[in-house]
């Protein structure tokens, strides 16, 4: 670890804009509450203008909250400039220089603090080193692969120890394989050293695969944290469970419930279900079940008619129609398992504490 993380807390957190074609303003980001944790990798997702790149450049100080406080530790920020907070970012672009060498690109911001030469030099290789770009140092970036200049920003940003480390979609430059390798990587290093990191991506998987907390915004609103487990299988609302991953909704009424235990009734079908303790009785609810967790048999809970039935190697793709209502089914592993034909009637089958219930 190269020195002591802080954490983050956004407070009632509104950046206006106004929108040039309407001259109307608009709130990009709205009244956002945000605590993050030191030494957590946080990751803001979302779709694009959901407010999360302008979330970003409000922490990095690039742009200003025109309501709320933004603190680092317990310092308000939000009168500092950029180079004044304990900060740094690593960007889409790399923004490396050209005409630097990797050792000059790392030791930028070491040699703006007038540090001495020979610490510079030992603080600049002990992070190539940690990036794996050891032997590198000579190299003129425009030599270097995408992966290699990726990893020159990120030391770059790292040298200066800052008590947070920024991400603005680092790898969406990269081509797919490589930017696996690279969360990978982003991942180990951010763990090694400790940091607070805060990363901005708008791809699901990436943010699955590197996060202690996801924050899911949409149209300038956090709608919801929480740990990749509880966001994916634990949406707070209908819009979180279609972002993350895939999901079917079948809508129903809870006609019985006993505590987090109740009977919803679909299509005049009664199913058990769990987890309904924030649902009322006889309300309209939504039955959020991912593909995975659903299964076709030839008996079950809901009757169903099979569109589409479809080999994909490691799993059998289905799409059944329960009622008016498309599902989608990933069946894994289906070597040994009966295939249903397009056509088939059949039935799906589900475990009751794998299905997620939304009030409507």
């Amino acid at each position: 670890m190269l020195k002591e993380s802080k954490g983050i807390r956004i407070e009632h957190v509104s950046k206006i804009y106004q929108d040039p074609k309407t001259g109307k303003d608009f709130k990009a980001v709205n009244d956002a509450n945000i605590v993050i944790e030191p030494g957590k990798f946080v990751t803001l997702l979302g779709p694009s203008g959901c407010g999360k790149t302008t979330t970003l450049r409000m922490i990095a100080g690039f742009e200003s909250p025109d309501e709320g406080e933004i603190y680092l530790g317990d310092e308000a920020i939000n009168a500092l400039t950029p180079n004044k907070r304990d900060t740094a970012m690593v960007f889409q672009s790399y923004a490396l220089f050209p005409h630097y060498n990797v050792f000059d690109n790392v030791a930028y911001g070491l040699k703006l603090r007038k540090m001495d030469k020979d610490e510079i030099y030992k603080k600049v290789m002990d992070i190539l080193d940690l990036v794996e770009l050891s032997g590198m140092e000579s190299r003129m970036t425009n030599q270097l692969s995408g992966g290699q200049q990726q990893r020159v920003a990120l030391a770059r940003a790292l040298v200066v120890e800052p008590s947070v480390l920024l991400f603005d979609e680092p790898l969406s430059n990269l081509d797919a394989k490589l930017r696996v390798s690279m969360r990978t990587e982003i991942r180990r290093i951010q763990q090694r050293v400790g940091i607070t990191a805060v990363y901005v991506t708008h791809d699901q998987s990436e943010a699955m695969a590197l996060s202690d907390q996801i924050i899911i915004m949409n149209q300038g609103v956090v709608a919801q944290i929480g740990t990749p487990e509880e966001i994916y299988y634990h949406p707070q609302t209908q819009f979180v469970a279609d972002f993350i991953g895939e999901a079917n909704f079948l809508k129903g009424v809870l006609t019985q419930k006993n505590g987090d235990k109740g009977v919803l009734e679909v299509l005049g079908n009664k199913i058990e279900v769990e987890n309904v303790e924030n649902v009322g009785q006889d309300k309209e609810c939504i039955m959020v079940m991912r593909p995975e967790s659903v299964q076709i048999s030839d008996a079950g809970q809901l009757p169903c008619t099979v569109q589409m039935s479809c080999f994909m190697g490691s799993y059998q793709e289905y799409h059944v129609n329960v009622g008016n209502q498309n599902v989608k089914i990933t069946d894994f592993n289906p070597k040994h398992k009966k295939i249903y034909a397009e056509g088939e009637q059949a039935f799906i089958k589900f475990n009751p504490c794998d299905i997620h219930i939304l009030e409507a």
